[in-house]
């Protein structure tokens, strides 16, 4: 049997009449017994309705967000082009052109776009109306100017794609380093990393150097490539592409050539704006985490007891990453290093070249550069510049 209701407008006009008459009125139960009687429900339940306080829900218009003084596809056009105009006049400090002077400019002088110049009505466009629009269609400059999503990637097979990067230490020097330049003090303690993209397995070694080391850097690398006297630690082979940032290693001549002569895509982080809006030029973690992990679960110990040398801080930084790579992988239900065994391209992994052989890499590539160098600088000057002089 449906539930009897009594209509929220007969609640209303109820509520109205009885407001009317003083509160001890005996009207006022004879009302509400009318009601009662006129929808078959009890004194209680019409009492009941008027506790509930119920309320009229308000009825929007039919043409409710559609604009009425301007046909839409107008308005949404004129939008565009005050959004076009907010972010062409956009500095670096997120200064730009106000939507009020945006019409005012649309109206005064007019806009040249791809079909013409455009001009707007004197008084048709109201900044509140167009601000709202604006808001509602996207064409704000926060939704505009927002960054896509990044997008995740991981290799399919291992040895695909290296990440590298170095980090300074927080053990900054070592009592015994292995050389010292004579005038600068202590070398700083830097850790170098590369990490498979696939698996994750991490691999390190402390150097000490004066900034970013180029020559550390190739022999950080002919060491990663190579193979390992560990014989649980068998990462080794020259990687299909290695992602780096935008450093000195990076814009090294000699390290470029190197790398090209292992056949090695070197890769780096685009510059902020070649990218369209998204900000390439940032960590991706995958190298990050790692420095991390090291220096919170194994530099820490470093205050009970210090290396000596950089190859006793190797040695114990080897066992510490054995231990690091047989933890779980991000996502498949094993370790990382048994994911870097089972996901090894079809063709094998690439071995690595002896030392001698890698050094005449290196030496090639360092007499090219100063052949460079010398042609630059037996290069006559220009005419324009002897004038000048």
């Amino acid at each position: 049997m449906p539930k009897k209701q009594i209509p929220s407008e007969t609640v209303v006009d109820l509520r109205r009449r009885l407001n009317q008459l003083p509160p001890r009125s005996k009207e006022r139960r004879l009302l509400v017994g009318e009601i009662a009687h006129l929808y078959g429900v009890s004194s209680d339940t019409v009492y009941r309705a008027l506790r509930d306080d119920m309320q009229l829900s308000s009825v929007r218009r039919a043409d409710r967000d559609v604009p009425r003084v301007i046909p839409k596809a107008g308005l949404e056009r004129y939008c565009e082009i005050i959004a076009a105009i907010k972010i062409r006049t956009s500095n670096r400090k997120g200064r730009h052109l106000s939507t009020v002077q945006a019409i005012r400019l649309l109206e005064s002088d007019g806009i040249n776009t791809n079909d013409g110049h455009v001009t707007a009505p004197i008084g048709l466009l109201k900044p509140t109306t167009v601000n709202r629009y604006l808001k509602k269609w996207g064409y704000d400059r926060n939704t505009l100017m927002r960054q896509p999503p990044a997008v995740r990637f991981q290799a399919e097979y291992s040895n695909q794609c290296w990440h590298f990067d170095l980090s300074p230490s927080d053990l900054k020097h070592v009592k015994a380093p292995a050389w010292v330049e004579p005038g600068r003090g202590h070398p700083l303690l830097m850790l170098y990393s590369v990490v498979d993209d696939r698996s994750g397995l991490a691999y390190q070694e402390y150097h000490g150097v004066y900034g970013e080391d180029v020559e550390a850097a190739l022999r950080f690398m002919f060491a990663a490539m190579s193979k390992k006297a560990e014989p649980d630690f068998p990462f080794e082979g020259i990687p299909k592409m290695l992602y780096m940032d935008n450093g000195p290693i990076a814009k090294s001549l000699v390290f470029q050539k190197v790398m090209a002569d292992l056949g090695i895509d070197v890769r780096t982080h685009l510059p902020n704006g070649k990218d369209g809006r998204r900000v390439t030029a940032r960590s991706k973690g995958k190298v990050e985490r790692p420095f991390r992990t090291v220096k919170e679960m194994h530099e820490t110990l470093y205050h009970l007891h210090e290396p000596e040398t950089e190859a006793e801080a190797n040695a114990w930084l080897m066992k510490f990453l054995l231990h690091y790579n047989s933890r779980p992988h991000r996502s498949e239900p094993h370790s990382r290093i048994e994911d870097w065994v089972e996901n090894q391209p079809s063709d094998g992994i690439s071995g690595m070249c002896l030392w001698e052989r890698f050094c005449t890499y290196a030496h090639n590539a360092n007499a090219r550069l100063q052949r460079i160098e010398k042609y630059l600088g037996t290069q006559p000057k220009s005419k324009s510049k002897s004038k000048e002089k």
